[in-house]
């Protein structure tokens, strides 16, 4: 089982921090970092956010909270071996071309480590400081994606949309990696027919194995309608992780669970230091 720490970009008093907290993941033997995407963080907003009983994120405006492909950048340099990861970026809110090729790039300058997560968004409010519809994101995205990956080709892209009007031009560096890894995060509307049809993977918001469980039902019928066996997509999920019963381990395994991502506050507890150290060796330690 591959075991990811979530968020590298919240919260760190500066970047020096940041970067420590991912050269220290790496050295006690996490498979991956990530990070999560807000541009803006309204001080009161009525958009739901649909992972939470109250309908909000658990950020402060005030919260430290750098760009994921920057702050991934940063750790690229300062790393050689971690995979890094963005759960997720929010692409119907952003420019594509921009986005593909920062992607790209990322990828190239980290030598085949990046994992490109993507979202529809949630945050209407957002939606309207970027400057970008709300309405029809799950569409916006889904032409955005298929787009993107011609931008990847090395291809002359030509792509004519109601979104986009692209042609006769290419975009290098190509990512490292073929095919490059997009892993599609949430679990609400057409989220299972858009992993099934453009994933290579699927970020699972979600808490305990009996939540994924019935989840993974509908990505099986997704799969089934695309043509795609499930076992194509890696799926990632979060791990809230109890050190003395590592049992949900095996039973993400049994449930064909490829990666489990553990949030920062979940196992930091005082010292962040001593926190991933005595979980590098307690826990990591026992899954190797």
């Amino acid at each position: 089982m591959k075991i990811g720490l979530i968020p590298a970009n919240i919260g760190s008093p500066n970047g020096e921090m940041m970067i420590g907290l991912a050269r220290l993941a790496e050295e006690v033997g996490f498979e991956s970092i990530w990070t999560f995407e807000h541009v803006i963080i309204p001080v009161d907003y009525e958009s739901k956010y649909p992972y939470s009983a109250d309908g909000k994120m658990g950020v402060d405006p005030e919260a430290n909270f750098v760009d994921p492909l920057i702050a991934l950048s940063a750790i690229a340099a300062a790393t050689k071996t971690i995979r890094l990861g963005t759960g997720v970026n929010i692409l119907s809110q952003a420019n594509p071309l921009y986005v593909a090729k920062q992607a790209a790039s990322l990828d190239f300058v980290s030598g085949g480590r990046f994992e490109l997560g993507l979202g529809i968004g949630w945050l209407r409010e957002e939606f309207r400081a970027c400057g970008t519809p709300f309405e029809r994101r799950g569409a916006r995205f889904d032409d955005y994606l298929r787009a993107m990956r011609k931008v990847w080709s090395g291809d002359v892209v030509e792509h004519q949309s109601e979104f986009l009007d692209w042609t006769g031009f290419k975009s290098h560096p190509t990512p490292v990696q073929d095919p490059f890894p997009v892993v599609i995060g949430g679990t609400k509307g057409k989220a299972f027919e858009r992993v099934a049809r453009y994933g290579n993977g699927w970020f699972a918001p979600t808490a305990s194995p009996g939540q994924l469980e019935p989840m993974l039902g509908q990505l099986d019928e997704a799969c089934a309608e695309a043509g795609r066996a499930r076992s194509e997509i890696e799926v990632t999920a979060m791990w809230f992780p109890k050190p003395d019963d590592l049992s949900d381990v095996e039973r993400y395994a049994e449930l064909g669970v490829g990666r489990l991502v553990v949030p920062v506050p979940a196992i930091v507890k005082g010292n962040p230091i001593e926190s991933l150290q005595a979980f590098g060796e307690d826990v990591l330690g026992q899954l190797r």
